[in-house]
């Protein structure tokens, strides 16, 4: 689904001492997220120019929606391009943030940038119920839908977009029904029982 270039594997796989010296900063890689026309979920993993929902809507070829999914109100927020070129329901989005566009052209999305300092990026808040996180750059042995969920208190649920919903459901015995392959990078819609933040938080890497 994504392909990252040779130095940011290499710089994740480093990224994970506890020894690390370098400056991810100076590490220039890119996450390619393929897009069909209708809905396309996204992220934004490396540090780039993007403030706000439409920039990204602008940069997407035929792209009329960027929408977020707020845990707290437990419903997506839709920035909606108008025939003016304008944008209505304008939003700001950040680093790591993921994303579910529409549009009505087939291609390709890449998020290029820098590495940011903290690979997990400032902790996800989760909330009781849906929550829409980004499988961190550090984080390639959750490569599993089970494996993300087992890693987040009170999951039960772990989903990919994929022309709608395909969702990985926890059964009583810990085992997952639908189980998927996952990757860093990878947008997933979430349930949980439990609020708290995810992943725990550490201190950025050493520069």
């Amino acid at each position: 689904m994504k392909k990252l270039i040779l130095p940011l594997l290499l710089l994740v796989a480093i990224g994970m001492l506890a020894a690390v010296e370098s400056d991810p900063s100076n590490i220039v890689g890119y996450v390619k997220y393929p897009l069909v026309v209708g809905k396309n979920a996204i992220a934004l993993p490396m540090v780039q120019t993007y403030a706000q929902a439409s920039e990204v809507g602008n940069a997407i070829p035929g792209c009329n929606t960027v929408g977020k999914f707020d845990g707290a109100t437990q419903g997506w927020v839709n920035a909606n391009k108008t025939p003016f070129g304008t944008w209505n329901g304008n939003f700001a989005v950040s680093i790591g943030m993921p994303l579910l566009i529409n549009t009505t052209t087939a291609g390709n999305f890449y998020s290029i940038g820098n590495l940011p300092d903290d690979l997990r990026f400032p902790p996800y808040t989760l909330y009781v119920g849906r929550n829409f996180i980004m499988v961190p750059l550090n984080k390639s042995e959750l490569n599993m839908a089970g494996l993300v969920g087992n890693s987040i208190p009170g999951c039960n649920t772990v989903g990919k977009y994929v022309s709608g919903w395909v969702n990985a459901n926890k059964t009583p015995f810990g085992t997952w029904n639908g189980n998927f392959a996952t990757t860093i990078g990878m947008p997933l819609l979430i349930n949980t029982t439990t609020a708290g933040t995810w992943p725990v938080p550490y201190p950025k890497l050493s520069k």
